[in-house]
């Protein structure tokens, strides 16, 4: 038994905002969750936050729209990877 903490599968950034993309397993199969925050330093450690000024929101939009269209690509992967797999079989 693995216990390898699971690590995201891609991270966005624009400037301190980032787009942290995952891949999760449940009973239909696998899917992508995508958790947003802001890096801040306090003191000498960074930290993340999750919530977002207004001046924000435009950049954190645009991230989302980054996040989903390169989960839309990962799925096309899984989905061609899954063919190839089953016309090797």
């Amino acid at each position: 038994m693995s216990t390898e903490k699971n690590k995201p599968i891609d991270t966005i950034r624009d400037g301190s905002l980032k787009a942290t993309i995952w891949k999760n397993t449940g009973e239909k199969g696998d899917f992508y969750s995508v958790e947003f925050s802001r890096t801040y330093k306090q003191g000498e450690e960074f930290k993340d936050s999750h919530s977002f000024s207004g001046t924000e929101l435009l950049r954190l939009s645009r991230l989302a729209e980054i996040a989903y269209t390169r989960i839309t690509y990962i799925r096309e992967a899984d989905r061609q990877l899954a063919e190839t797999n089953e016309q090797a079989a």
